[in-house]
Formats: C-alpha cells, structure tokens, sequence
C-alpha cells in the first residue's frame, strides 16, 4: 500500500516513514501542507495520515481541502490536541479516525488496517488466497499447504500485491511503482532479485509453481 504522510516534525516523520517502510508500505513525505496538498492532487494513495498542525495549510483544511474535490482517500488525523471537541472537529472535517500524541505506532498501524478496509468494504480482504497459498493481513502470517513461510517485509509486500492481483499481469513499472518507491526503472535487478527469493519460499518443493515470468511483460501470480 501507498501511504502519504504530512508531518512538518522532521524527527517524528523520520520515524513514521522508517516504521512503516519496515512493514511493507511505500511512503510519501510532506514537511508541509501546500506540498501535502500538490501530492494528494497528484498522486493516487491507500491512505494518508495528516499532522493537524502543519505549516502553510493546517491539517484541517487540508482534509477539507480534499473532500470538497471528491478526494475520498482515507484520512488518520495526528494531533497533540486531544481533547473531546478538537476530536469532534477533526472527524466533522472529514477525516476518518483521529490519533492523539503520543501514540503507539501499533496502533496507527491497526487502525491503518481499519480505515483501508472500511473504505473498499472490503472485509474478506483480512486474508488472501490463490490455490493453496494463504495470507493473512492481519496477523502477518503466509502459508502454503498449512506450513508456514517466513517472509521478510518487501517479500510480503510483493507477494500480497501479486495475490491481490492473481490471475493478471503485473508490469515491472507497477511492482516498482506500488512495492517500492520508485517513479521510473533505474535499471536495478531488486524486483528479479525479490521475486526469485519469493520463488524459493513459494515455490520450492511443490508440485505447482506459482509464480510466473512473462518475459518482456512482467509476473503473474495463477494456478
């Protein structure tokens, strides 16, 4: 997942965007709200999370900003403000949950979990399936055939995008674009690297492989 993250406190960004590259997601930085604003225009994201207080546009007006142009990403306001009526606030601006300083970066993370899946509807997607490979979002876990795979945390990005997506084609520029944060193909082997360790992980040892090579074209994840 694509998160946006708009934090003018550079040591509290350097922790989020560290923390949650660590889990998987792409990040992208805003120190300020007209940055924040150009990104969110511009760019499409799985969800975003707004420090209340940010230069140039605060964080409300942001939100605001957003859903009056039918922008319906969802939103986790960060505020040290926490009292009752400034929570009543952020959620009357639009935003979809709201987290007071300070936090556990846990719990940003399940209800990062809640607020994506709220806004798709889609509760199945809790965990994954294709044939007998199996996903769960929640706790983290892959199996195949009941025995569990470890993963390390861009192998499980790159697998649940490619099960999100089972059956079609994934480009290079997609894998790029969505499982690290890359704009362009710099000419790097990180995906044939990736995606032949995920092999040896998903692959190996069975009967049916997986995961497919379209030369020229990209991968694709099918029976």
């Amino acid at each position: 997942m694509k998160i946006l993250l708009i934090e003018d406190d550079i040591e509290s960004a350097k922790y989020l965007v560290k923390g949650l590259k660590e889990q998987g997601y792409v990040v992208d930085h805003a120190a300020g709200g007209k940055d924040g604003l150009f990104l969110a225009a511009t760019e499409k994201y799985d969800a975003m999370i707004v420090d209340r207080m940010v230069p140039e546009v605060d964080g409300l007006t942001i939100i605001q900003t957003l859903r009056a142009s039918s922008n319906e990403t969802p939103i986790i306001v960060l505020t040290a403000l926490d009292k009752v009526e400034e929570r009543v606030k952020g959620l009357k601006s639009g935003a979809d949950d709201y987290l007071a300083k300070p936090y556990s970066f846990t719990e940003l993370l399940a209800r990062l979990e809640t607020i994506t899946r709220r806004k798709t509807g889609e509760k199945s997607t809790t965990k994954l399936t294709c044939e007998d490979l199996e996903m769960d979002l929640l706790t983290r876990v892959v199996k195949r055939a009941g025995k569990e795979i470890d993963l390390q945390a861009r192998e499980f990005a790159l697998l649940e995008y490619l099960m999100r997506n089972h059956g079609q084609v994934v480009t290079r520029t997609m894998l790029l674009e969505q499982v690290w944060d890359y704009n362009f193909d710099p000419q790097t082997n990180v995906i044939d690297v990736h995606i032949s360790r995920l092999r040896q992980k998903i692959d190996k040892g069975f009967d049916k492989s997986l995961i497919q090579t379209l030369r020229g074209v990209g991968y694709k994840l099918a029976a």
